[in-house]
């Protein structure tokens, strides 16, 4: 047994959990990403559509959905909040009237640096104890265990599912 941040002693095997270990440091990130965010009255979803649209352009509210993973029905207050700030335009599809086009403004890419420098500074506090290698290390493993996830089996395509 060994001592943990919080006193208690803790059996080796349940330190040595990969899912235990993942789903702490999981916590401790989400945590200093949101309080990270909060300071700046942004969130998440905020940084996450505004970096979608401007890394692929304008979308649909569907295509932004699935650029983002933010679920439809969520999407629709995040770019309400975003459009009332004036960081993205919310404008009629010339091809389909009945849809709309997401885009981001210069406002919305100022704010986007913004919040990308918060979000840096909670990657650094977060792997703070790593070397630059070993962070380069853990996004690669990090990134091939959920893809493995996201597409099951590895002959099936992400377009499949």
């Amino acid at each position: 047994m060994t001592t943990e941040e919080n006193g208690t002693l803790v059996p080796a095997r349940l330190r040595e959990l990969p899912s235990r270990l993942l789903g702490q440091a999981s916590t401790h990130a989400q945590r200093l990403v949101t309080e990270g965010l909060s300071g700046a009255d942004a969130r998440k979803w905020h940084y996450a559509a505004l970096v979608a649209l401007e890394e692929s352009g304008p979308a649909s509210q569907a295509g932004l959905s699935a650029r983002t993973g933010i679920h439809r029905s969520d999407l629709v207050a995040v770019i309400n909040e975003l459009a009332a700030r004036e960081l993205v335009e919310r404008t009629p599809d010339p091809e389909d009237r009945r849809r709309n086009v997401i885009t981001v403004t210069a406002l919305g890419r100022r704010r986007l640096r913004t919040l990308e420098q918060i979000l840096d500074a909670a990657q650094d506090e977060l792997l703070a104890p790593l070397s630059a290698q070993e962070r380069q290390q853990l996004v690669r493993l990090l990134g091939r265990i959920v893809e493995h996830h996201a597409y099951g089996d590895p002959a099936m395509e992400p377009g499949d599912r």
